[in-house]
């Protein structure tokens, strides 16, 4: 039996399963501990003011500082390539996407 191939050091080989289904989110709350920072990612239709979370992803603090520079990275990259992300003004971006969400019906989920 041989053993499976080995990383070079310093990296890690990840494993992304077939089957695996992407989780699409439009709207992301993040909060914190002292010893790590949680991020829940959830979906926001127009007109509808309730988001159901489809992932909550866990990291420490050093970690999600780690992610936030990669993340940056890769943003920069995408701006290269397609042009710079235009963000709403206002105070509030959900605001600025989701104005005017009616009340939500009592008895509806």
């Amino acid at each position: 039996m041989t053993d499976p191939p080995k990383a070079p050091a310093g990296q890690v080989q990840v494993h992304v399963p077939a089957d695996l289904d992407p989780t699409y989110a439009n709207f992301a709350m993040v909060t914190n501990s002292a010893s790590e920072i949680v991020m829940d990612f959830a979906q926001v239709m127009p007109r509808i003011s309730r988001a159901k979370v489809k992932a909550r992803v866990v990291m420490t603090g050093l970690n999600a500082k780690l992610f936030l520079r990669a993340l940056n990275d890769h943003i920069a990259r995408f701006e290269t390539q397609f042009g710079e992300i235009q963000l709403p003004e206002g105070p509030h971006l959900a605001s600025q996407l989701f104005k005017g969400a009616p009340p939500e019906e009592p008895g509806k989920e």
